[in-house]
């Protein structure tokens, strides 16, 4: 039975056997006791505290009877709702903690994932984008509401933490991971997990948020990658959806998609991969059905080969861009990686 369940079906059973008690010891004194009489002898019954009767019972055998018989129904009731308590109180306590060694087994395992620190609305987009294309990552977040709101819709790995701490990134696995992404509330945090992830990590891409443009250029040089204005970003695409409405509803389309979450994404072809040195001609990357080639984009190379012919010979370390969905996405990693 569920602790849950257990601890009502005892709250129940002891209001009454309570009951039960009042009425007997009502009927017990008849008219010579009081309603309150009768409170107070189930009182000092059920908690067995040994004071004296209101009422000499003495002279009463049945009286006698009633309230040996009331003592142990009353005990059975405390014990079992004393055990239900303890129950639900050591479960749900066991829970947790196995919950916590799982989660950080699991977030032990993890290589080449990201990192969200923050649970703020914009962090909120990114887990939900993450958790659509199924990608590996951890949340580090110190408010435990906010992770558990974040959750509600489907679980996730986190850690709760100060991202500050290097401890708590270490225990997100920065060591290991691919990238970090930084929304906390402002610029000055962005600013200092940002050096903090760097000297963890020197090979981590690093994208944070920038709440004033300004502060872009001193985040880029303190080690971001790249810092994202969401005040900016809104408006460019508010002017996109008055300018080129047809490409932004295509583009929606994609995003809320539930069947299929097509993207634009992109795989390397890896050192050692049997695509490096064919033409694309010879390759299975374009019959994936659901993926379309887009771009190449060239190791070393400033700018992208935009639909690329057939005869188009791929190198290690190219970067191919598709329009494709995220099952097919780690198909085509598949091909692209190590032969």
């Amino acid at each position: 039975m569920d602790s849950r369940k257990r601890i009502f079906i005892s709250l129940g059973l002891f209001v009454t056997v309570f009951l039960i008690g009042v009425a007997g010891f009502k009927a017990i004194g008849g008219a010579e006791w009081s309603l309150l009489d009768a409170v107070y002898m189930t009182v000092i019954t059920v908690g067995t505290v040994g004071y004296g009767e209101t009422h000499d019972l003495g002279a009463n055998p049945a009286a006698r009877v009633f309230t040996a018989a009331y003592i142990i129904l009353s005990l059975g009731t405390i014990a079992f709702a004393v055990t239900s308590i303890t129950a639900f109180v050591v479960e749900g306590e066991l829970k947790r903690i196995l919950g916590r060694r799982k989660m950080e087994k699991d977030i032990a395992r993890l290589e080449g994932h990201d990192i969200v620190c923050g649970c703020d609305e914009t962090a909120q987009t990114i887990i939900h984008e993450f958790l659509t294309t199924k990608r590996d990552f951890v949340v580090v977040e110190p408010d435990r509401a906010r992770i558990d709101k974040a959750a509600a819709a489907a679980p996730f790995l986190f850690v709760e933490g100060d991202p500050a701490d290097d401890e708590v990134l270490k225990k997100a696995g920065i060591e290991r991971a691919r990238g970090i992404l930084l929304s906390l509330p402002t610029d000055e945090a962005n600013l200092f997990v940002t050096v903090t992830a760097r000297q963890l990590n020197p090979r981590i891409r690093i994208v944070t948020k920038g709440i004033d443009v300004k502060s872009h250029e001193k985040m880029v040089r303190a080690g971001a990658d790249y810092a994202v204005s969401p005040t900016f970003i809104g408006g460019m695409r508010m002017v996109s959806q008055m300018v080129r409405p047809a490409a932004v509803t295509f583009l929606d389309m994609m995003l809320r998609e539930r069947d299929k979450a097509f993207r634009v994404d992109e795989v390397t072809v890896e050192p050692g991969s049997p695509l490096a040195g064919k033409r694309l001609a010879e390759t299975p990357v374009r019959e994936k059905r659901e993926s379309l080639l887009v771009a190449v984009k060239r190791e070393g190379g400033p700018g992208y080969v935009f639909n690329p012919p057939a005869d188009t010979v791929l190198r290690e370390k190219d970067v191919l861009v598709f329009i494709t969905t995220p099952d097919s996405r780690k198909e085509l990693e598949g091909l692209a990686g190590r032969g």
